[in-house]
C-alpha cells in the first residue's frame, strides 16, 4: 500500500552511534505508533534525510513533514535544513515542509518539568 505522506523525525546526526541510539529511543514510540513515520539524521549518521526521502519517493510517498528534534531554530533550521529541502523537492518532485522544532512546543516544557520533579522525588527518598 502506497502511503502518500510521511512524518520524518529530524536529529542532527553523530559519528558516536551511542548519541544516535539516544534519539532512536526518543523517537521509538512515534515510529511503532504512527504509520508511516521514521528518524533521519541531518549529518553524520544513517539514515539520512536524503535516504529517506529517496527512499519514501521511490514508494510513492508525495508528502513529506519534518519535525525537528531540536530544541531552537538555529543556523541548521534557518538556512542548511531549508537549503536541504530545496534540492529534495526539485530532486524527488515531493512537498516536504518544515515544523518548527520540537523544542517550540510548551508540551515539551511540561515534560521536562515533569522529569525534574521525578528526580527531585529521588532525592528525598
Amino acid at each position: 500500500m502506497t502511503q502518500h505522506h510521511q512524518i520524518i523525525l529530524l536529529a542532527h546526526g553523530s559519528s558516536d552511534a551511542r548519541w544516535c541510539e539516544t534519539f532512536e529511543r526518543l523517537a521509538e514510540p512515534t515510529v511503532q505508533s504512527i504509520d508511516n513515520a521514521a528518524i533521519a539524521y541531518m549529518e553524520l549518521a544513517e539514515p539520512s534525510l536524503d535516504t529517506i526521502i529517496a527512499d519514501g519517493s521511490r514508494q510513492g510517498t508525495e508528502h513529506f513533514t519534518i519535525i525537528p528534534l531540536f530544541l531552537a531554530a538555529g543556523r541548521h533550521l534557518r538556512k542548511d535544513v531549508p537549503a536541504m529541502i530545496e534540492k529534495l523537492e526539485a530532486e524527488h518532485g515531493v512537498s516536504i515542509r518544515l515544523a518548527d522544532p520540537i523544542g517550540m512546543n510548551p508540551k515539551l516544557g511540561l515534560a521536562i518539568r515533569d522529569v525534574v520533579e521525578e528526580e527531585l522525588g529521588k532525592s528525598a527518598n
